[in-house]
C-alpha cells in the first residue's frame, strides 16, 4: 500500500521560514539553523532551500545539489521579470560571453545544440543564428513558457538537467551549453558523464561557474557560497572534466554577475569530448 505524502502545514512553514530568515539576517546563525531544520521537517522536499541556507551558514553539510523543488520554485516566482532583473540589474552577460568565445575560437556553426537550464532563452537567443536546431530544458515550467513565447527553440522540455541527459534517446548534440546552471549543482560527475553520453565525438560542452578564493575552499572541491549558490574550484572542474573524457579548450576568468554591488567571480569553460 502506497503511503500518502504528508500535507504541508503552510502556515507553520511560513512562520518557521520567516523566523529563520530574520534570525539569519540578525547574525544569530545557531538559532537560524534550528529554525531552518524546523522548515525541513515541515517540508522535506525543501521548496525554500533551507538545506542550502544551512550549508551557506556553515551549519549543515554541503548538499550534492540544490533541491529540485527549491530551484523550480525560485525560478517560477521570477520568470516574468527574470530578463530585466538578471540583465539590467545584475549585469548578467554570460550568454553573450559564450557567443564571443565561440566566434573568437571559430567554433561552429552547430547542427544540434542543447541548452541546459535554458531559463527564458537568453543563451538560446545569443546562439540562435549559429545553430540549425536548439533544444532547451529547464526545471521551471514558467521559465519554459516565457522561452516558448520567444520562438527561439525547436524543442523545449520541463526537466532536470541530469535526468534529461540520462533519459534522452534523440540524436546526440554538437554543443551542450549550461549557463548559470552549476551554481545550483555541487557534485558534477553525473552532469559531465551525461554530457558525454549526449555529445557527438568532438562535440563541445560550454558552461559557466561561480568560484571563491582558494583559501575559502580550503581544499573542498565545491561549497555553498554566501549568496546560497554553489561555487566550484577551478582545480575540481579541470579534474572532473579530464576524468570524464574531455579535453579542456580554455578556461576564462569572468564576472558572472553583480550581487549587492559586488562582482561575482567565475569561469567560462569550453571543453571538447574526445
Amino acid at each position: 500500500m502506497t503511503q500518502k505524502s504528508k500535507k504541508i502545514d503552510e502556515e507553520a512553514l511560513a512562520e518557521a521560514y520567516n523566523r529563520a530568515l530574520s534570525l539569519e539576517k540578525s547574525g544569530n546563525f545557531d538559532a537560524a539553523a534550528s529554525a531552518y531544520r524546523e522548515v525541513l521537517d515541515l517540508d522535506p522536499e525543501d521548496h525554500g532551500g533551507a538545506s542550502v541556507r544551512l550549508a551557506s551558514m556553515g551549519r549543515g553539510e554541503t548538499p550534492l545539489k540544490a533541491p529540485d523543488a527549491y530551484v523550480a520554485t525560485l525560478f517560477d516566482q521570477h520568470a516574468d521579470v527574470f530578463d530585466n532583473v538578471l540583465v539590467d540589474q545584475l549585469d548578467y552577460c554570460v550568454p553573450l560571453l559564450v557567443r564571443q568565445r565561440v566566434q573568437a575560437l571559430e567554433l561552429g556553426p552547430f547542427k544540434r545544440v542543447l541548452d541546459l537550464g535554458c531559463g527564458t532563452g537568453l543563451t538560446g537567443g545569443a546562439l540562435r543564428d549559429l545553430a540549425e536546431d536548439i533544444t532547451g530544458i529547464d526545471l521551471s515550467e514558467n521559465m519554459v513558457e516565457v522561452a516558448h513565447e520567444k520562438d527561439l527553440y525547436e524543442t523545449l522540455y520541463v526537466a532536470e538537467a541530469v535526468d534529461f541527459l540520462d533519459d534522452n534517446e534523440e540524436a546526440p548534440f554538437d554543443l551542450i551549453v549550461a549557463t548559470d546552471v552549476l551554481p545550483y549543482m555541487g557534485a558534477l560527475e553525473a552532469l559531465f558523464f551525461g554530457a558525454v553520453d549526449n555529445l557527438v565525438p568532438g562535440g563541445l560542452l560550454i558552461f559557466s561557474s561561480e568560484t571563491l578564493p582558494d583559501e575559502t575552499f580550503a581544499g573542498h572541491p565545491f561549497m555553498v557560497g554566501p549568496h546560497q549558490r554553489f561555487a566550484h574550484s577551478e582545480a575540481y572542474l579541470r579534474d572532473r572534466l579530464t576524468a570524464t573524457g574531455f579535453e579542456i579548450v580554455e578556461v576564462t576568468d569572468i564576472t558572472v554577475r553583480m550581487e549587492e554591488g559586488d562582482p561575482i567571480p567565475g569561469q567560462l569553460v569550453i571543453a571538447r569530448f574526445l
